[in-house]
């Protein structure tokens, strides 16, 4: 629990897309002032620096690649390239990366103990003061690599200076990013646990709830309402699995491929890479830092997730409304209107089908981002942080409030009981009736599935349902109609017909609901 909510300090360092130039602090803005209508508009000031304004800006100082260059870059450039406005977020598995790579120049003779000893310190010294607000993010130094390189020197001074041997920055934000996506991955997967334990526990308080199953939102056939809530569990854990697949194929070290051919340095890779729990090194330097094909992968994984969330949703959305009335949400879990006073919204669940559309969007954005670039690393792809920053954030957003609802909503069973008998929900029942007690007339499927309809037909003339149908009128439709007919009409009956595995027949929808207890922990009764 520690490490996520580390975790999640490191993402409440990410900017929203929609502040890219406005670089959020731990520690609160000054409030911003608008200017009063009427006035000339004042020109627009890209606010891009991470550090504090002040009336005397200090000097720049010479940057840490700056050996050949005779002029500073302007300060509209060092505004458009500084990314360290949002990746300051990956500073935790820098500082981590940092270490391990000092360890290992130490173990290889390049670099002596005292100076690993003295990196090391002054590492968890600047990690310190980034948790505790202290830290000053610098925009002259870029992104967060340079900034702690900086911060170290001007603590420990030549030490830090050898820290950068054998590594680039290339390498180096690869591994961070990596390091970053297998703690993201592991804070989705625990929240769509905790959604799927709410669905679970939902079903359990819902035991014999018989609702309307759609299809083409026109009512099909009756499901059990543990059945209907047990799908998306299912859905849940197959988005839970494909993040795990995603995890193990980005678990693989770049550190040490440096820019992209490598280095003649005596490095241990396999070192490093034992130290930040990677399976291995990669195993070619080229695409150590030039592919972004796991983070394309999470994202979706992201996706396809917030695409299930949305159809769960759209599904509560209409259930909550007057025109369905199967479901009414708590205030807890409720807002309402600036003008019609009656109204109660399940907005929490509009949102999370809202929110979908900007997760699909992140991924398309970093689909794009990468399409066509050459090998090996271009300065692109600092632009592949916020999509993940973001899908990550909201995604782990949706998965909570989604749960959130889920112990807060109260399914209407008399309103769902009334609605029953509307759609002949039992006509495919009925179907399979014909089929089963005609076996030996071979009446095949297709002509039983004529006859009910022309049973469905004869209802809608007279506004009633099968079952009301009598014996004789049955039989006029076709004479393989006997008293034992009524077993397998309506919906209580037609739901007791159903025994295929998986289907939604009481004892199926019972071992399903077993086996998601026993694989979530969940005990009865808590």
């Amino acid at each position: 629990m520690e490490s996520l909510a580390v975790f999640n300090y490191s993402l409440s360092l990410c900017s929203p897309s929609d502040d890219h130039f406005i670089p959020k602090h731990p520690r609160p803005s000054p409030t911003t002032s608008f200017p009063a209508p009427r006035t000339a508009m004042p020109k627009l000031e890209v606010r891009c620096t991470a550090q504090a304004q002040s009336a005397e800006p200090k000097p720049k100082e010479a940057k840490l690649w700056g050996g050949r260059f005779e002029e500073s870059v302007t300060d509209a450039v060092e505004r458009f390239t500084e990314s360290i406005s949002y990746d300051k977020a990956l500073y935790k598995q820098d500082i981590l990366g940092s270490k391990a790579h000092a360890s290992m120049l130490a173990k290889q003779g390049l670099i002596t103990i005292p100076d690993r000893d003295s990196i090391h310190q002054g590492l968890s010294e600047i990690e310190r003061r980034i948790e505790n607000g202290e830290f000053e993010w610098r925009t002259d130094r870029e992104d967060v690599h340079m900034n702690i390189e900086a911060a170290l020197t001007d603590l420990i001074g030549e030490p830090a200076k050898k820290l950068h041997t054998a590594r680039s920055r290339n390498d180096q934000v690869l591994t961070d990013f990596r390091l970053w996506c297998r703690d993201a991955i592991d804070a989705v997967g625990a929240k769509i646990k905790h959604l799927q334990v709410s669905l679970v526990k939902l079903a359990m308080e819902n035991e014999g709830v018989i609702v309307p199953g759609y299809t083409h939102l026109q009512r099909a056939q009756p499901v059990l309402l543990q059945h209907l809530l047990l799908a998306f569990v299912e859905q849940l854990e197959r988005d839970a699995g494909r993040l795990l697949d995603c995890r193990v194929r980005l678990n693989f070290c770049p550190l040490g491929a440096c820019a992209l051919a490598g280095t003649g340095l005596p490095i241990d890779r396999f070192m490093t890479s034992a130290a930040l729990d990677f399976t291995a090194p990669m195993k070619n330097s080229i695409d150590a830092v030039s592919d972004r094909d796991f983070v394309l992968e999470f994202l979706s994984a992201n996706a396809i997730t917030a695409i299930h969330l949305s159809r769960l949703g759209e599904e509560w959305v209409l259930w909550a409304s007057e025109e369905f009335g199967f479901l009414t949400p708590s205030d807890k879990v409720s807002t309402g209107s600036s003008i019609m006073p009656q109204k109660k919204n399940p907005d929490p669940m509009e949102l999370v089908r809202g929110k979908s559309a900007r997760i699909v969007g992140d991924l398309v954005t970093l689909l794009t981002l990468c399409k066509g670039l050459p090998l090996a690393y271009n300065r692109d792809l600092q632009e592949d942080k916020e999509p993940v920053f973001d899908s990550v954030k909201t995604i782990l957003g949706m998965l909570e409030v989604s749960a959130e609802f889920a112990q807060n909503i109260t399914f209407n069973r008399e309103r769902i009981q009334k609605s029953l008998p509307a759609g002949h929900l039992d006509a495919t029942t009925l179907a399979d009736y014909l089929v089963k007690k005609a076996s030996s007339m071979a009446i095949p499927f297709r002509t039983s599935h004529d006859i009910v309809g022309r049973a469905v037909a004869v209802c809608v003339s007279n506004s009633c349902q099968l079952q009301d149908l009598s014996l004789d009128e049955l039989r006029s439709i076709h004479p393989v109609f006997d008293k034992d007919v009524y077993e397998f009409l309506g919906v209580e009956n037609s739901v007791k017909k159903f025994s295929s595995y998986g289907s939604t027949g009481s004892a199926c929808v019972a071992s399903q609901l077993g086996d998601w207890v026993t694989k979530l922990e969940i005990t009865k009764g808590v």
